[in-house]
C-alpha cells in the first residue's frame, strides 16, 4: 500500500462517527439533514435513456459528497453507498440474477490525490454484502483528459473525445445486466461518453445510477448558496 492509500486508511479509522453533512456527532445522518436530502429524481439526460439520482446536488446531499470526494473522508462511502440501495433496486426492475456496476472513471491524477477512485470505492461499498451486485472496471480515462471545472456541455464533451477506453478483459459476462455509476450527473456528458465506449464494446448500457442530479432545471441559476457544479472539481 503506498503512503498516500495508507494515510487515507488511517484517517479513516481514527475519525469519529458523525453526520455525513453537516459533522454533528450523530452517525450517519443528523435529523435535521436527514429530512433535507430530498427525493430521488429521474433527470432528463439527452443520450441516455434513464437516469436516476438520490437527490438534487443541494444541502446535506452536496457537502457530504464533497466531504467525501475532496475532503479525504473516505468513511463517508458507506453512508452515501446506503442511499443508492433504494434506488438501485428500483431502477432493476424486474431484478436480475446479479446487476453489474460500472463506475464512470475518474482522471488518473485525481484518483492518486483522492488515495483512489472515489467511484470506484462508492460501488464496492453498494455491493458489499450482496452476492447479486458485483462490480467491473472496464472503463478508463486517458491521462490526457483534463478537469472538467468549469467546462461546458461542449467542452466536456470535446474533452472526453478519444480519451475514453474500454478494457475487454475487464467487462462484465456477455448479457449480464450493468449499471452505469456516477457521482454527479451535470451536463451528461462523461455518461454519454461512457455509454458510447462501452456501445463499441458490444454492451448496452442505457441506465445510469448518480448520487447527485446537477442538471440545469427551467427555473433558472442554482439556489443562493449552492455553488454551480460545474466551478467545482469534477
Amino acid at each position: 500500500m503506498r503512503a498516500q492509500e495508507l494515510g487515507a486508511a488511517l484517517v479513516d479509522l481514527v475519525l469519529p462517527g458523525d453526520c455525513a453533512g453537516c459533522g454533528d456527532p450523530v452517525h450517519p445522518w443528523c435529523p435535521r439533514c436527514l429530512v433535507r436530502l430530498g427525493e430521488p429524481c429521474w433527470p432528463a439526460v439527452p443520450g441516455v435513456p434513464g437516469v436516476l439520482a438520490v437527490g438534487r446536488y443541494t444541502g446535506p446531499l452536496r457537502a457530504a459528497l464533497l466531504r467525501y470526494k475532496e475532503r479525504g473522508r473516505r468513511d463517508l462511502a458507506a453512508p452515501l453507498a446506503a442511499l443508492l440501495a433504494g434506488p438501485l433496486d428500483e431502477v432493476m426492475q424486474p431484478p436480475p440474477a446479479v446487476t453489474w456496476l460500472l463506475p464512470a472513471p475518474s482522471r488518473p491524477a485525481a484518483a492518486r490525490a483522492r488515495g483512489g477512485d472515489h467511484v470506484v470505492r462508492l460501488c464496492r461499498a453498494l455491493a458489499a454484502g450482496r452476492p447479486d451486485v458485483r462490480v467491473a472496471r472496464p472503463l478508463r480515462l486517458m491521462r490526457r483528459a483534463r478537469d472538467s471545472v468549469g467546462l461546458d456541455a461542449v467542452q466536456r464533451a470535446q474533452n472526453l473525445a478519444g480519451r475514453l477506453c474500454v478494457r475487454p478483459a475487464a467487462l462484465p459476462p456477455e448479457g449480464a445486466a450493468v449499471l452505469l455509476v456516477d457521482d454527479v450527473v451535470t451536463t451528461g456528458a462523461t455518461l454519454r461518453a461512457c455509454r458510447s465506449a462501452l456501445a463499441r464494446a458490444g454492451v448496452g448500457a442505457d441506465v445510469a445510477l448518480v448520487l447527485c442530479d446537477a442538471t440545469r432545471r427551467e427555473e433558472g441559476p442554482w439556489p443562493a448558496g449552492n455553488a454551480d457544479p460545474r466551478r467545482e472539481r469534477a
